[in-house]
């Protein structure tokens, strides 16, 4: 398949179409490998998931094992968990706290600072031989913005900061939910795969498009359960204002006023009236500490927030880290978190954990619903010949103001895909 047929853009006709080869042809997939995951920022973990020296977690990163940890210095570091012996898998544990790994095939060992620090029978090796010279592997960058860290393997990349571009607002947003700016990662792990694209998840976590269709039951529960739900405003499919934004370098997001209650600060009935007098005493902390303005701004408005490629902060029901890697054309894994200020009260976590595990959870009202369609749609994707483009085009003809139902955002997000999938200038 030819790269420059991937996409239609012409703005001008108002047209914007994607081939749905790009869903199911593993050259393609062969090709995103390197030219998109290779050379993006890429979601490691949260620093409060190693909070102290030896602290560590192993995990597969675009294709790639690594360990996710701290140092003896307690500095939070990413190894390419491999042996430079003979390649084996050095950390074989998910998580813990370890003064050193040790390979298990021919013993070669390496301390917290992945040195090389043990070599059985060292003294057969030649004098050139320098421990110094074989210690863990990293990637050639990895840095953090407000406790989310990230790891790229090009060396040229521009800077994480400026890679991610406008999202750097609305990650703000979320660390002001916590007095102190320390979110954390609350232990346990969502993982799970779904028989799709890896693609149609990054359309489908911001594609409010499709919540009254496939989330009709959750719409149903929240009314039955006395929640609000007021009349659509004109021009609207949902009951809150909601915009969608391009957050440059692919990045976006969906911007609405929330109408389905937050824990952090705006009650809702299915959260007991145990817990209103916490969740009012949660506003006015807010209210304190930030102002008016910007405590509505944390309390009253959700977001899905894209980084593209493949990470999701989901700040609605709750708020989830949500992370998935392409495992073939038609399959991914899914990595995803619960998210919540690290001095939040039991009464406020529990509210926050419910609410998690209600929407977002793989056994909620929101996530099976999710999984259905998308494979739905990867099965249906197997007419491509036949039918070969995707139309995406909502909102295209609006001057200013996008809704969060509308595709503005879809289209950064292909349009920066179909970027970087072009072949280099120097190519042959």
């Amino acid at each position: 398949m030819n790269d420059r047929q991937w996409i239609i853009n012409e703005p001008e006709a108002m047209r914007f179409r994607v081939n749905r080869a790009t869903l199911v042809d593993p050259q393609v997939l062969e090709l995103e490998r390197r030219r998109i995951f290779d050379v993006c920022w890429i979601y490691v973990g949260h620093e409060s998931e190693v909070p102290a020296p030896g602290d560590f977690r192993t995990r597969i990163v675009c294709d790639r094992p690594v360990i996710f940890c701290r140092d003896s210095r307690s500095r939070v570091r990413v190894f390419l968990n491999t042996c430079r012996h003979r390649g084996s898998i050095v950390c074989r544990e998910t998580e813990g706290n370890a003064k050193s790994h040790i390979c298990f095939y021919h013993g070669w060992s390496y301390n917290r600072d992945g040195e090389l620090d043990g070599v059985p029978g060292e003294d057969a090796y030649p004098p050139s031989f320098r421990k110094s010279d074989f210690g863990l592997k990293e990637p050639a960058k990895v840095a953090s913005y407000r406790g989310f860290v990230f790891l790229n393997f090009d060396a040229g990349a521009m800077p994480l900061e400026d890679y991610l571009a406008g999202t750097k607002e609305y990650i703000d947003i979320v660390i002001d939910q916590s007095p102190s700016g320390q979110m954390e990662v609350i232990r346990g792990t969502q993982d799970y795969d779904i028989r799709a694209n890896w693609k149609l998840l990054a359309e489908n976590s911001f594609d409010d498009y499709h919540l009254i269709s496939v989330h009709a039951s959750w719409l149903s529960y929240l009314r039955s359960s006395g929640v609000e739900m007021k009349r659509p405003e004109k021009g609207h499919l949902l009951p809150g204002h909601g915009v969608c934004k391009a957050l440059g370098n692919g990045h976006g997001c969906t911007d609405n006023v929330n109408f389905r209650g937050r824990p952090v600060a705006c009650w809702i009935p299915i959260y007991g009236e145990a817990a209103k007098p916490e969740i009012e005493r949660i506003r006015a902390e807010l209210v304190a500490r930030l102002g008016e303005h910007r405590a509505a701004r944390v309390a009253d408005t959700n977001r899905n927030l894209f980084i593209f490629p493949n990470l999701f902060l989901n700040d609605g029901s709750s708020v989830t880290i949500r992370t998935f890697y392409p495992l073939a054309p038609d399959r991914m894994r899914v990595l995803a978190w619960a998210l919540g200020p690290k001095e939040e009260s039991a009464v406020a976590r529990s509210v926050r954990l419910d609410s998690f595990l209600t929407f977002y959870g793989p056994g909620g009202f929101a996530t099976p619903d999710d999984i259905e369609v998308l494979e739905t749609v990867q099965a249906g994707l197997s007419t491509y010949r036949e039918v070969p483009w995707m139309e995406v085009t909502r909102g295209i003809a609006k001057q200013g103001e996008q809704l969060n139902t509308d595709e503005m955002h879809l289209r950064a997000f292909w349009t920066r895909w179909n970027e970087l999938m072009q072949p280099p200038m120097n190519a042959d």
